[in-house]
């Protein structure tokens, strides 16, 4: 096995995280040799895809759209270290954990884990106060995770 690479694919602006949803699928369908797929913050036009060879990366951008084409040089991590931080996302909301939401138009709402979608970090949610129950589909880290399923409620629920 050769050691793994890293592209840059150049994209439309402000259309990175479609093409990396589209390539996502597209190394699933392929079954590629693609390790991780980046879009560093704040870097319009851009995402980066490490991959075992130039063929997977340029499989995996294929005839997706708004995705322009790979770069003709590998690009070296130290070229890109400094836009990456290290995050670590703790896997601990479960389906039917009642959450806060933390974020957004729906902040300081408590809402009931109806969904969980790893590879896309995000989570379905329905709020507990609405009339009806409405999916709402939100990053994990817009949720807290305030009582299990099971847990007695406290106090400052």
């Amino acid at each position: 096995m050769t050691e793994p690479q890293i592209y840059a694919v150049r994209t439309t602006a402000n259309r990175e995280d479609q093409v990396m949803d589209f390539m996502s699928s597209n190394i699933v369908k392929k079954k590629l040799k693609v390790y991780a797929i980046v879009r560093p913050h704040g870097m319009r036009g851009y995402i980066f895809v490490e991959a075992e060879t130039r063929s997977d990366a340029e499989q995996a951008a294929f005839n997706i759209p708004y995705a322009r084409g790979l770069l003709p040089n590998v690009v070296d991590f130290e070229e890109i270290s400094h836009m990456l931080e290290e995050v670590k996302i703790a896997m601990t909301i479960k389906k039917n954990d009642i959450v806060e939401i933390i974020s957004g138009p729906f902040k300081r709402e408590k809402a009931k884990i109806t969904r969980i979608d790893k590879t896309k970090e995000e989570v379905v949610v329905e709020l507990l106060e609405a009339a009806v129950p409405i999916p709402i589909t939100l990053k994990m880290d817009a949720v807290r995770v305030i009582r299990r399923e099971g847990e007695k409620p406290t106090d400052e629920d």
